[in-house]
């Protein structure tokens, strides 16, 4: 292998991400330039029961781990001794499939003699934004949109949260989910409602846009699937065809007009010039168009990552790992995945 020149003062980390359903490893020099992204996806594998089956994910990642750090090393033209650190997600996530990337990572790095970095998997999800747009820095306002989260949070400075927004019941990725599966789209629900929606008529039936009192910048779409759900079987009752390009696209902008109204109303409420998306349905097409059309209105400046970097991959992780190293957090040899970590928490 024709191994690259390492310059002192750069920071090359590998990273690595199992909390769900890919198998993802990467090299990011200095938290901003991804030198290799590798992602082994599980979807064929879950698709044919409907969602994601933890155990059947754990056996894969243990499977795949160390093919795709190997290739991410490879891709990078690096070897495991020029790096400066390695970096894994413990948090939050599938236990066991946690389990898989720290364990790899901690073997990894006490081997080498590197420091160990822990990630929070939602801050990597906000530090994907860094890799696409050198000029974005803190302070922002980020709207995380994926299938176990939805919060609105403002990024104080690199690795410092206030969440000032959450879901009360499910995730607008959780939602996406149920519903395509309603409407007998199948798993996984966000890419084909998207896909289903562009062919309907948003407008065709009106669902309702829940307010949470007292909390402006709470979300809660429980009572949005079952708006959904009710009108199937109403309609089913009646003995009436149900347009699911329609149904797709009117679900859909219910969905995307509470995630964009509520986080314009909180850049201006906080004074915030800079908005952000991140996580798997920020790569809707729908929230892209209608967020930047908004940000636009009111003459805030959008940032959204790619498509493969709103998914779960490692570069992202290792953006925030290096912001993290830098402030000089190290995690110990005790390091365990932690399932229900909270954005902030260590």
């Amino acid at each position: 292998m024709n191994e690259k020149k390492v310059t002192e003062e750069s920071v090359y980390i590998l990273a690595i991400e199992s909390s769900c359903d890919e198998t993802a490893a990467a090299v990011v020099k200095d938290g901003r330039e991804v030198l290799s992204n590798v992602i082994s996806s599980q979807i064929a594998l879950h698709t044919q029961y409907g969602g994601v089956v933890p155990e059947l994910a754990s056996r894969k990642h243990v499977e795949k781990i160390n093919q795709v750090i190997t290739e991410a090393l490879l891709e990078a033209g690096m070897s495991l001794g020029q790096m400066t650190a390695v970096a894994v997600t413990y948090g939050p996530g599938l236990v066991g499939a946690l389990l898989v990337g720290v364990s790899a990572a901690k073997a990894l790095a006490y081997g080498a003699g590197l420091p160990l970095v822990g990630v929070h998997h939602i801050e990597g999800h906000i530090s994907a934004n860094f890799i696409e747009n050198p000029e974005l820095a803190p302070p922002f306002l980020c709207l995380i949109v994926s299938g176990g989260h939805t919060h609105l949070v403002i990024m104080k400075d690199y690795g410092e949260f206030e969440i000032i927004g959450r879901t009360r019941d499910d995730a607008a990725g959780e939602a996406f989910d149920k519903v395509a599966r309603a409407i007998g789209l199948g798993y996984p629900g966000g890419p084909k409602i998207d896909r289903a929606a562009k062919e309907g008529n948003p407008h065709a039936m009106e669902f309702p846009r829940a307010k949470i009192e007292g909390s402006p910048y709470d979300f809660s779409f429980s009572g949005l699937k079952s708006a959904v759900l009710n009108y199937l079987n109403h309609e089913k009752m009646m003995g009436n065809e149900v347009n699911r390009n329609d149904l797709a696209a009117s679900f859909q902008n219910s969905v995307v007009e509470v995630l964009v109204g509520r986080t314009i109303s909180a850049a201006k409420e906080y004074g915030i010039q800079d908005v952000v998306i991140a996580g798997g349905v920020a790569s809707n097409s729908a929230l892209r168009a209608a967020m930047e059309a908004a940000c636009g209105r009111e003459g805030l400046r959008f940032y959204h990552p790619s498509p493969v970097l709103c998914t779960d991959n490692a570069a992202m992780i290792g953006a925030a790992a290096y912001y993290e190293y830098k402030k000089g957090v190290r995690s110990g040899w005790d390091l365990n995945a932690v399932p229900n970590l909270k954005l902030g928490e260590r």
